[in-house]
Order: C-alpha cells, then structure tokens, then sequence
C-alpha cells in the first residue's frame, strides 16, 4: 500500500484527485496530511482539525473490479469498516449516523466525504475522505464533538489507527465481493443512531417534524415513519436529524 504524507495541504481529497490525473496509483493509495486547512464535511461543511492531533486522510478505491448495486454501498462499506477499527479500540457506543457521520454516544468523532470519478456512465475510481478525532481535546465550543482521547482518557499513536483503518477498509471491500451486500446493509441498518426512537426533523424549508428513523431504502435514503406510521423516503438534501 502506498502511503504519500504531507506535511500540509488544502484537502486530502483534492491532492489525490490532482495526483491521479498525472500518475498511476495503487488500489488503496493513501494521502495523509498534518495539516489540512480546507477539510470538507458533507453539504460543504468545513471540518475543523487541529495539526498534529488528528487523522485526515484520503484513499483511493478503484472500482473496475467491484460491482455495487448501488452507489449508498460505498457509504455502507467505509462506515462499516471505520466502525470495526474504532471497536477494536474499545471505543465506546458506536453508531452511524445517516448517511456516514461516525458517533461515540451522542458525540461525532469521524466523518466521511466519498467523490467519485467517472469515466462515462462509469465510476471509475472513488476518493474516500475521512477525518478522525484522534488526541484533540478542544473543538472552539462545536457541539456533540468528541475524540479517541475524549472517550478513553489515553493518547493514541496515529499511524497504528490509521493502519487499522485501511486494513478494514480492505477486508469490507473483499467481503463485499465474497459475500455480497445483503448483510452489509443489515449489519449498517442495525448501527443506524436513533432507530426506531421518536426523533425531531428538520426539512429542507425550515419545518420541524417528528418521525423514527426505520432503516435504509435501496437507494440509501432514509426511511422514516411518520405519523400513522405514514413511511417517508429522504435524501441527504431534504432532513437533518435533530435527535
């Protein structure tokens, strides 16, 4: 495995799309940065990491040799085998919240951006974003925000953590192949934070509603019922959980 490190950057995911322009990469290349100034979240969020502290990284996944019936797979897959590292860590409480925000109790302590590149109709290759809260401690007042160091009173070595994660990463991805999806999705399902919890909502327009969160469609939307247990499908773009 590949692992280029830099000692500051913009974006992780960035460099290695930049480098995959001009160079052939390995499957599983990773880029790891000290620094990176302009980490994104979901939504174009920013992700705030202080240097030193912390894992932000990207890893290439081609996808020529991997057949998913749906795009949300590679969601399931990374969060899957972020969840498996940090267990083996004894982290504490770990859910996904939808679509792949890692939690330690009410608390985000990983987050995920996926890009894919095409090539005609075709994905070509995905850039798996991910940064982890390793031994930060301070987060300037962001809410239910918490670390490995956080949660176990302990620093922790990075390049241990992030071998793990990317040994996980392999291991999804060949069970996934081996196995195929259904129990991946079943195993994501049942890691779902609030399911089958009255949860408050927030619409895309601004209105509040409550609803439990059921599961997963086949596309990846989340399936919520509402009142009269009225079911209701939303993508990432239309509700954000409350708790």
């Amino acid at each position: 495995m590949q692992i280029i490190k830099l000692s500051a950057t913009d974006s992780t995911n960035l460099y290695l799309k930049d480098l995959m322009g001009s160079h052939s990469l390995e499957d599983f290349t990773v880029v790891i940065a000290n620094d990176q100034t302009m980490g994104r979240g979901q939504l174009g969020t920013i992700w705030d990491s202080e240097p030193g502290k912390n894992l932000t990284f990207s890893v290439l996944k081609k996808m020529s040799s991997v057949n998913f019936p749906n795009l949300f797979m590679l969601n399931i897959c990374v969060s899957l085998a972020i969840y498996s590292a940090l267990k083996k860590l004894n982290i504490p409480n770990l859910k996904v919240k939808w679509p792949n925000d890692i939690l330690s109790g009410n608390a985000k302590i990983c987050g995920i951006l996926i890009e894919n590149i095409l090539a005609g109709n075709r994905i070509h290759a995905s850039v798996i974003g991910i940064g982890l809260n390793v031994n930060q401690i301070s987060f300037n007042d962001l809410p239910k925000v918490t670390s490995l160091k956080l949660s176990l009173g302990k620093s922790f070595d990075l390049e241990p953590v992030l071998n793990s994660i990317t040994q996980e990463l392999k291991l999804i991805f060949e069970r996934c192949q081996l196995e195929g999806t259904l129990e991946l999705e079943e195993e994501y399902t049942q890691l779902l934070f609030r399911k089958d919890k009255p949860s408050t909502f927030k619409s895309k327009e601004g209105e509040m509603f409550t609803g439990i969160i059921r599961g997963i469609s086949k596309e990846g939307k989340l399936m919520v019922a509402l009142e009269d247990e009225v079911s209701k499908e939303f993508n990432l773009k239309e509700i954000t959980l409350l708790y």
